[in-house]
């Protein structure tokens, strides 16, 4: 069970009182309620880039010209969460809608839309592969996604099927030797289980491949084709490794076709870094981690950047020894106070015991709409432009481990923003104006040598 939702500030409101109050609320993007003297009543409940100036249009004193919406002599208390992003105020206002008026209209508030997902049916005889925006418990493992849109999966799914014979029909199946067919198995797109075409145990093989597709991402039959390629190089047989080559091309070109985000739902990973609150101290530099697993999103957790040296100016020589950050322990100065955890620890300790602490709240989630909740949430960001999104994500490497000095930079990255680029020096017009020509006019002797500043004259003491 997820724990309780509560907001981390609460203001006692009086309309006499109204300007005091209010000043005290920061001017930062984050989530408020507004709450009357009515139990029964439902709250205000939104989220703002500005929630001072949000909670003061709602409270000030009303024009009596305007028709703009006045809570001003119905709300008696006022409970707030500062964030440090979009994404963050996003799913805080999810927990909020779902704990306080519960998840449908959580759902209906938000307008979230369970993501599209492709579903290869193992439990048939005969599986196929569809679309659909419908999760199943029994199924999770053989669902893959999100996508962005219906169109985006049924445009990969005719991709993949396209290099495999599974059969497209939505029928249920009945095997029978007078079975008429249907155009994909006369165009040998289909292996036609359906009038004995092929045996079950083929049909079980091709299945097992589609299913090794969608879960690398095309790198199970990407290795093969490879392969089968260098033998056919080193044996001179160059005509079968041009088409071997030309079908590499095709695949690796379909399974591009879906991003990284597109995995079997239990297997969905990853770490989502993004800025963090800002607090009163100025000189506290953290960046706020989430965790996705198994498809739900757990956090937010912060991460102190202490100790992580990033580059603040990129220059133009091109030298990757400017753009790499120093990873340094933190130690503490003659009198300065440092919390003994954060001075002892590496920043790579630091971050192992944040993802850590995400972990520890993981909870097996048998809810498939919360799931899919969850899911639309990740989508709804994931799928922006990238010069729109704020935040980076990281996923697991091959052996199940996260990527820890890559999320620390880029936890660097949200905490002290992006390089900036160095004024470009003209390198060619400064030269220019200490040089002298030697016998100009002269061929044969005429010459231009550099002039040397000349040196200051030291003075006696």
């Amino acid at each position: 069970m997820p724990p309780p939702f509560h907001f981390e500030h609460s203001l006692t409101f009086s309309p006499e009182a109204d300007g005091e109050i209010l000043r005290q609320i920061p001017a930062l993007p984050g989530v408020f309620a507004l709450y009357g003297d009515s139990e029964t009543a439902e709250p205000y409940l939104t989220r703002a880039a500005d929630i001072r100036r949000r909670i003061t249009r709602l409270l000030a004193p009303p024009d009596s010209q305007s028709k703009r919406l006045n809570l001003r002599d119905r709300v008696r208390t006022i409970h707030y969460t500062v964030t440090g992003s979009e994404f963050a105020s996003l799913l805080l206002t999810y927990d909020a809608y779902s704990a306080i008026f519960g998840p449908e209209q959580a759902r209906k508030r938000l307008r979230l839309h369970p993501p599209y997902f492709l579903r290869l049916t193992t439990e048939h005889q005969h599986p196929r592969v569809y679309s659909t925006n419908r999760l199943s418990k029994r199924a999770l493992a053989q669902t893959y996604g999100p996508f962005q849109s219906r169109a985006s999966a049924e445009r990969y799914c005719d991709a993949v099927l396209d290099l495999f014979k599974l059969r497209r029909c939505y029928e249920d199946l009945q095997v029978h030797v007078d079975h008429p067919g249907c155009a994909y198995g006369e165009m040998k797109k289909c292996m036609a289980p359906c009038n004995t075409s092929c045996t079950a145990e083929e049909y079980a093989a091709e299945a097992r491949a589609v299913e090794a597709f969608f879960a690398s991402h095309g790198e199970s039959m990407l290795a093969d084709i490879a392969v089968a390629r260098a033998r056919a190089s080193a044996e001179m047989e160059f005509e079968q490794a041009a088409a071997l080559h030309d079908q590499h091309t095709k695949v690796k070109a379909v399974a591009a076709l879906a991003s990284e985000l597109v995995r079997p739902v239990p297997q969905l990973r990853a770490v989502i870094v993004q800025p963090a609150a800002k607090s009163d101290d100025e000189s506290a530099q953290h960046a706020a981690l989430f965790l996705l697993d198994s498809g739900c999103i757990l956090g937010p957790e912060p991460l102190s950047t202490l100790g992580v040296r990033a580059v603040k100016e990129q220059t133009s020589v091109g030298s990757s020894l400017f753009a790499q950050p120093l990873m340094l322990q933190a130690v503490p100065l003659e009198g300065e106070a440092i919390a003994p955890q954060t001075a002892s620890e590496s920043p790579e300790l630091r971050a192992e015991r944040a993802l850590a602490t995400l972990a520890s709240r993981i909870s097996p989630t048998t809810d498939p709409a919360t799931l899919a909740d969850h899911l639309s949430l990740l989508r709804r960001w994931f799928y922006r432009p990238e010069k729109q999104r704020t935040g980076e994500i990281f996923f697991p490497n091959p052996d199940g481990t996260f990527p820890i000095r890559r999320i620390l930079r880029g936890a660097a990255r949200m905490a002290l923003g992006e390089p900036t680029a160095m004024a470009e020096t003209q390198r060619e017009a400064a030269p220019a104006a200490k040089r002298k020509i030697l016998h100009e006019g002269r061929p044969d002797v005429e010459r231009t040598i550099p002039v040397l500043p000349k040196r200051k004259k030291s003075t006696p003491a």
